[in-house]
């Protein structure tokens, strides 16, 4: 089976793309603006047409779309995360109409939630801000292309490689430089924020059974930890598998902007273990303690060089 990843060299596209080459018999092609890629692709700039002829040439049966932008202004938000899934499916419809197509949505989507509650896929998705609005806009997109296509919405993703962009990836970094100090301070924003945290690897394994799944799908699937944990806890079981002595601050500013308007968010992830036969293999502990270590080997062979 012949799949195109793109976003491949991102943090989810890593891990899909590794787990996809992991299968009997596949051949895994990456999609993207590099040298070294094996399908040309820039979803906020290519023309349907020639994005067409690339595919063509491909000849994927599944296409996994990784690509997207968090933090990024508002412009380039809406040409990766809303035009970029609208070029494609327009592309695929003329040069694999047949392939099946997998898109990497958000939960951010949604918007605020309601305490205590679990958020389904037939919820009203009333995005907070810009990030939200423009991956809603690729998954109306998806929707509407009459392609074979399914939107996971993921959740907070974390895990081994997370990058500095987010949360988890961030304090990681801030661990590693304070090192042992029992004297370094942590300064982070207000960490009172609940969110939905589902380990990178989990998100990896639902991208390859929606790719690989024999008959339609639903049109929008939640992939998330299906409970809700707050940030501050998240932060302070880092800290610990970290071995941190210091002292951890809560400045009030500094961290996301999404935060203080989505205080809330947890995913119903009923219909991805209906559907697909999912569910979270990894414990928040578990994705935690994978994520410092990766961070202390890569410290550690960057000291080697």
């Amino acid at each position: 089976m012949r799949f195109l990843v793109l976003g491949a060299t991102g943090y989810l596209g890593g891990h899909v793309a590794e787990r996809l080459r992991a299968l009997p018999g596949a051949r895994v092609l990456v999609g993207g603006r590099s040298a070294d890629a094996d399908v040309t692709v820039d979803l906020a700039s290519d023309r349907p047409r020639p994005l067409a002829q690339a595919l063509a040439s491909a000849a994927p049966d599944a296409v996994v779309n990784c690509a997207g932008v968090t933090g990024a202004d508002a412009v380039t938000l809406a040409e990766v995360n809303a035009r970029g899934p609208a070029v494609l499916c327009a592309a695929l419809l003329e040069a694999a109409p047949a392939a099946r197509l997998v898109h990497l949505g958000s939960a951010a989507e949604y918007g605020p939630g309601t305490p205590g509650r679990r958020v389904a896929e037939s919820a009203a998705a009333r995005p907070a801000g810009p990030y939200g609005a423009t991956k809603l806009a690729g998954t109306v997109a998806v929707n509407a292309s009459g392609l074979d296509a399914v939107v996971l919405r993921v959740g907070n993703p974390v895990g081994p490689g997370a990058p500095p962009t987010g949360l988890p990836g961030r304090v990681t970094a801030l661990l590693t430089d304070a090192g042992g100090d029992p004297a370094a301070t942590l300064r982070l924003g207000d960490l009172s924020a609940h969110r939905d945290f589902v380990d990178v690897r989990d998100v990896a394994r639902a991208a390859e059974l929606a790719a690989t799944a024999p008959g339609p799908l639903p049109p929008v699937l939640n992939i998330g930890g299906g409970e809700a944990v707050q940030v501050r806890e998240l932060v302070r079981t880092l800290a610990g598998v970290a071995g941190f002595r210091g002292r951890i601050v809560e400045e009030g500013a500094g961290g996301s902007a999404r935060s203080p308007q989505v205080s809330w968010q947890c995913s119903d992830i009923t219909a991805a273990r209906d559907a697909l036969g999912w569910r979270p293999s990894y414990s928040l502990d578990a994705s935690l303690a994978a994520l410092w270590a990766a961070a202390s080997r890569s410290e550690e062979g960057a000291a080697a060089r």
